[in-house]
Formats: C-alpha cells, sequence, structure tokens
C-alpha cells in the first residue's frame, strides 16, 4: 500500500474549501480508495474548512489563514483542520450539538462519517484543531504505488 501526504495553508475564505475538497478527492483517486469512503472523507473535509472559515481569526500573523493536512498511510486516513480562531468554548462537547441548534452540526457531522474525532484547543498558540481518520476501503489497483 502507498503513502502520501500533503499540507496546504489555505485563504480563510468559502473558496478554499472546494479546493481542499478536490485534492482530498484527488489524492483518494490516486490512492485507490473506494469512491465512497473518499466521498465521506471529502464531505467531514468540507465541514472542517467551513467551520475553520467561519471562526478563524483575522488577529495574527496567521490572519485569514487555516491549515489543512492530509495523511494516507496503508489502510488509514488522518485529516487534520487548524484555524488561528478562539477556538472551542471550554466546557462544551463540540461534536454534539443539539438538535435544535443553529450551528454544531458540521462536527456533529463529522463524527458521524469519520471512524475517530478529535476536537482540541492550540494551547498557547490558540486556535482549533479538528483532526480525523478513517480506515480505507482501497480498490485493487491504486495509480499510486510504494517506493
Amino acid at each position: 500500500m502507498s503513502s502520501l501526504w500533503w499540507s496546504l495553508r489555505l485563504r480563510r475564505e468559502a473558496a478554499s474549501v472546494p479546493l481542499a475538497r478536490h485534492l482530498l478527492l484527488s489524492s483518494m483517486e490516486a490512492a485507490g480508495v473506494d469512491g465512497d469512503t473518499a466521498f465521506e472523507l471529502s464531505v467531514a473535509l468540507s465541514e472542517a474548512c467551513a467551520n475553520a472559515v467561519e471562526h478563524g481569526s483575522d488577529t495574527d500573523a496567521r490572519a485569514g489563514a487555516f491549515r489543512v493536512s492530509a495523511y494516507l498511510d496503508g489502510n488509514r486516513c488522518r485529516i487534520e483542520v487548524a484555524d488561528t480562531g478562539p477556538g472551542f468554548p471550554a466546557p462544551s462537547d463540540p461534536g454534539h450539538a443539539p438538535h435544535e441548534a443553529e450551528s454544531g452540526r458540521g462536527l456533529f457531522l463529522i463524527e458521524s462519517l469519520a471512524d475517530h474525532v478529535r476536537f482540541r484547543n492550540r494551547p498557547g498558540r490558540g486556535g482549533a484543531v479538528v483532526s480525523f481518520d478513517k480506515v480505507l476501503d482501497r480498490g485493487p489497483d491504486p495509480l499510486l504505488t510504494a517506493s
């Protein structure tokens, strides 16, 4: 099985979300990941990126940007989205929004689509980090080969 890693620093604007999603889907296709699994991860990534765009901060040297990283290694994919906003509020459970809530549903969706999810704040640096991973179902002939 092949490995692939990439990381992007994207502008905190709506146009960045489909860019990240397209890169992830292209990477998954090249790695021979099942289309349904790739789609689920791309939806989860879109939700995490949308949160970074909405809640990130414009007040420091990294203003107006967020970071997306993806790691495909063997049969696992790990995705991380980090912003420079205020982070998750303290004693809340970000992945469990009430059904009537106006926000927080994206985090619940990420939890529903991934195998393992972690929501955390970046100590000292500010910002929130959403990381999630999923076991991959790869087809028989991935385009990427291990070297």
